[in-house]
């Protein structure tokens, strides 16, 4: 005979919860309520004072041109290996998975040496960068190189799994039914992807604007100039500024924050948006164009 599964104990039930909630205390709320505090402890003159430094207002500048540059890239980038990975079968698709998740097992730091040994003064292309008055290395164009190489498996490893779940068929049934290539993609691919593809390019963004190790290597740490926000804040608290420091670490701090509520928002909605389709019919859009030739109907 078989056993009867008995129910959790309220015990067990209230005992992993406060043990979640110990775990989160200690690990998350206790080091941000840390940033802020010491951020804020000379007032709130002095926080401001911090921020407004020709040199952190440099940092974020930098900060938002790389992640303004990674981002989109690694969203072209995500989609279309996530589209080959997922709908196509070919010769070495394999390799190219291993690839997308090579930034995963590879060091920030080797990443940044790899673009050193590269584009550096010394490296393979640096005589010819020289020679044509290029600059990778400890400027502008190597910390994006960097960023982008750190941050692209973001996007197409969120899509990777929910295109392959999805399978073809409506694709097919598109083209089938005489839609292009494009419209396929735009009004077939794309609204069942759409919240995976929200999720990738927000933690890359995240991710953009806080990495440290690869950029750190390539940019030389020229103030004012090649300098981040976490390459700004290491400089001021190893020059014994703890006050701007963590001024300007909680404005990564604050970001953290914001990315967390866009993501849970983003999952309401998504879940939201999943309890109403379950409410209603199915219901199958005509993938013929329409008359006036604007795309699918």
């Amino acid at each position: 005979m078989f056993r009867r599964v008995q129910p959790e104990t309220a015990w067990v039930r209230y005992s992993l919860i406060a043990a979640a909630l110990v775990f989160l205390l200690l690990f998350l709320v206790l080091p941000l309520a840390a940033v802020f505090t010491e951020a804020l402890r000379k007032g709130f003159g002095a926080y401001l004072t911090a921020l407004q430094e020709p040199d952190a207002w440099s940092a974020i500048k930098l900060t938002l041109i790389a992640a303004a540059i990674a981002v989109p890239l690694n969203l072209v980038f995500g989609v279309a290996a996530a589209w080959a990975i997922a709908k196509y079968e070919f010769w070495g698709k394999s390799f190219l998975t291993t690839l997308v998740d090579l930034p995963f097992s590879v060091s920030p730091v080797v990443a940044g040496l790899i673009y050193v040994l590269l584009f550096g003064a010394q490296g393979w292309f640096g005589p010819w960068l020289q020679a044509h008055d290029i600059k990778i290395i400890f400027a502008v164009p190597g910390i994006v190189l960097a960023t982008v190489f750190v941050t692209f498996p973001f996007i197409a490893r969120e899509l990777i799994p929910l295109m392959q779940a999805q399978g073809n068929d409506e694709e097919q049934a598109a083209i089938v039914l005489g839609a292009s290539g494009w419209q396929t993609f735009w009004y077939v691919t794309l609204p069942n992807i759409k919240w995976g593809l929200i999720y990738g390019v927000i933690l890359c963004n995240a991710r953009a604007m806080g990495e440290f190790g690869a950029v750190s290597v390539v940019s030389g740490h020229i103030r004012g100039q090649t300098n981040t926000l976490p390459l700004h804040v290491e400089i001021l608290y190893n020059e014994y500024q703890s006050v701007a420091a963590f001024a300007v670490a909680s404005l990564l701090a604050i970001l953290a924050l914001v990315t967390l509520a866009i993501k849970s928002a983003a999952e309401w909605r998504h879940e939201a948006e999943m309890k109403a389709a379950a409410d209603l019919p199915p219901e199958r859009p005509s993938l013929v164009p329409s008359p006036s030739g604007r795309g699918l109907g």
